[in-house]
């Protein structure tokens, strides 16, 4: 149990250091992500910036995710739900041009100027816990196509198969804890509140 999104941080940052692992450059997915990406990036002593990706949500039910688009329209998509839920190309298409579009605008507002090049670098991307993991997988595939040096998909928490499934798309994965009865990430925090676009952009200055 954590007690908030920061003392994560400072769990994960923990296990990074552990890890051995150094970095060029921090990215947080926000918000949630914000505050742990502040912690982290400190005690790494690297710059912090955001990556941004929004779910796409089934239809007739939005809160399940059977996808998400990053800003750049790196996609991830749950294709064993698109399938069960026999969802149509046309409800995908727009569903992800809407999403991409959301994605962008949020990445613009929390962004001042371009960007940050990525190539060559040693990429973090931190988040304040995964469930599905969608918007963390298609962070991880914007973040793969600008040719890193080496990308680490960084959580306090998460269960062991979307774990396992990220480190198909990153070079390392790192969890503070792997819970087998995992129910949802606010489950594992003492408080979990909401973090508004404010107070998650102050953690960038």
């Amino acid at each position: 149990m954590f007690r908030d999104r920061t003392a994560a941080g400072e769990r994960l940052a923990d296990a990074l250091e552990d890890r051995g692992i150094a970095a060029d450059i921090v990215l947080a997915i926000p918000r949630g992500g914000l505050p742990l990406g502040r912690a982290v990036a400190d005690r790494l002593d690297a710059p912090l910036d955001v990556v941004v990706a929004s779910k796409i949500g089934a239809p007739r039910n939005e809160e399940f995710a059977i996808g998400a688009v990053a800003e750049d329209g790196a996609v991830w998509l749950n294709d064993d739900a698109l399938d069960r839920l026999s969802v149509s190309e046309r409800y995908l298409a727009q569903e992800r041009e809407r999403e991409r579009e959301v994605a962008a605008e949020k990445a613009a507002t929390y962004r001042d100027g371009e960007r940050p090049d990525l190539a060559g670098k040693r990429v973090v991307i931190v988040d304040d816990g995964v469930a599905t993991g969608a918007t963390m997988r298609a962070s991880l595939r914007l973040v793969r196509d600008e040719d890193p040096a080496s990308l680490v998909a960084a959580v306090p928490v998460g269960p062991p198969d979307t774990l396992e499934e990220l480190a198909t798309l990153a070079d390392e994965v790192v969890a503070v804890e792997r819970p087998r009865s995992f129910r949802a990430v606010g489950a594992h925090y003492r408080n979990f509140g909401q973090v508004s676009d404010e107070k998650a952009m102050s953690y960038l200055t």
